[in-house]
């Protein structure tokens, strides 16, 4: 039986065309940064691969691409607090300016943690892009460089965020209802 994805969403929080809109956005404060810098972006798996692939088709300089694979919440809606590598970066990022691009900076540990690895690998410099940001829930001393929204302490789906890996079909942003995780 197939259920419908709405029905287990609270409000919307972010329309498609204010996700458009706010890519948009952030990709023309990208350019101006990296318009003649030698650019590498890493994007956080699973979760920013919409964002990803909509940001990157709206940046027309040369740049390249790679994916770290990461993991702390599970089929849970807080992070354990323990971040596990499921992929490795393969591309090399030495003497290069990166942008470490996520979809929601939370506590702050995992993109704290992402952009460790990425400096110890000696770029030019590390900046950050996330769609999302909740600031009430930092435990780490993070800020992104680039910022779609701030969000409430939320838990949010769609466009890429998910719930026990469902719901990163959504082409909107939603609030999930409470009776859906907590049941």
């Amino acid at each position: 039986m197939n259920q419908r994805f709405d029905d287990d969403m609270e409000r919307m929080l972010f329309t498609p065309e204010e996700i458009d809109h706010t890519v948009h956005r952030l990709a023309g404060e990208i350019l101006t940064q990296y318009l003649d810098k030698p650019l590498t972006i890493i994007s956080v798996l699973t979760g920013s691969l919409l964002f990803i692939s909509d940001l990157i088709r709206l940046l027309p300089i040369r740049l390249h691409l790679d994916f770290i694979g990461t993991s702390s919440y599970g089929d849970n809606t807080t992070s354990s607090g323990t971040i596990t590598i499921t992929r490795q970066l393969r591309l090399g990022v030495k003497e290069r300016h990166v942008l470490v691009v996520d979809d929601i900076l939370d506590t702050g540990q995992t993109l704290s943690q992402v952009v460790d690895i990425v400096r110890a690998l000696h770029p030019a410099d590390v900046k950050t892009c996330v769609l999302l940001d909740k600031p009430s829930r930092r435990t780490v001393d993070i800020k992104p460089d680039f910022r779609g929204f701030a969000i409430p302490d939320l838990f949010v789906v769609g466009y890429g965020l998910d719930y026990a890996e469902q719901y990163r079909n959504l082409p909107y942003i939603a609030v999930l209802k409470e009776s859906v995780y907590r049941s």
